[in-house]
């Protein structure tokens, strides 16, 4: 179904079709909070074959600080590379922009993207603690466990 790197590309998207919003909601499942940083953020897609794979959004924090808000893969091209290329988009793209510092967060149960956050160059700054129980209506479960903190890490420019 996917073909090799040559046919994928990232770009700057302006206008958020269904596709798009399921992958958004994929990664967080809060419409209302996805929303707010959508309006407020930069959204990139990853296309292949001339449909979205992949896909994140940069939010400015601060004057030299952009946080990566959110970060998904269809869940059938995971295990793809699609993650790791996203991620190193929005470091490389951040960083070349003038952003000294991006932040990222994940929860604490999602094993996968701890990994690939750090292996990014990513480290761990804190935890807050019942982030998902206090922001979310519904319970999250990730692995059979139930989601309830958040795991802030941070890179920054040499």
């Amino acid at each position: 179904m996917y073909t090799d790197k040559e046919d994928v590309r990232i770009v700057q998207v302006e206008v958020v079709d269904e596709s798009l919003m399921a992958l958004l909601l994929l990664a967080d499942p809060n419409l209302s909070l996805v929303k707010k940083y959508v309006e407020r953020g930069f959204i990139y897609g990853l296309r292949d074959q001339d449909q979205w794979v992949g896909e994140y959004v940069l939010l400015e924090t601060g004057p030299q600080t952009v946080e990566i808000m959110n970060v998904a893969v269809q869940e059938d091209a995971q295990g793809n590379g699609y993650g790791e290329m996203l991620v190193r988009d929005a470091i490389k793209r951040s960083f070349s922009e003038g952003y000294h510092r991006i932040d990222i967060a994940t929860g604490s149960t999602g094993t996968q993207q701890l990994y690939l956050y750090q292996k990014c160059g990513f480290r761990m700054m804190s935890i807050e603690q019942d982030y998902f129980v206090e922001h979310y209506d519904e319970p999250i479960y990730e692995h059979g466990i139930q989601l309830k903190d958040l795991v802030r890490l941070s890179i920054s420019r040499l």
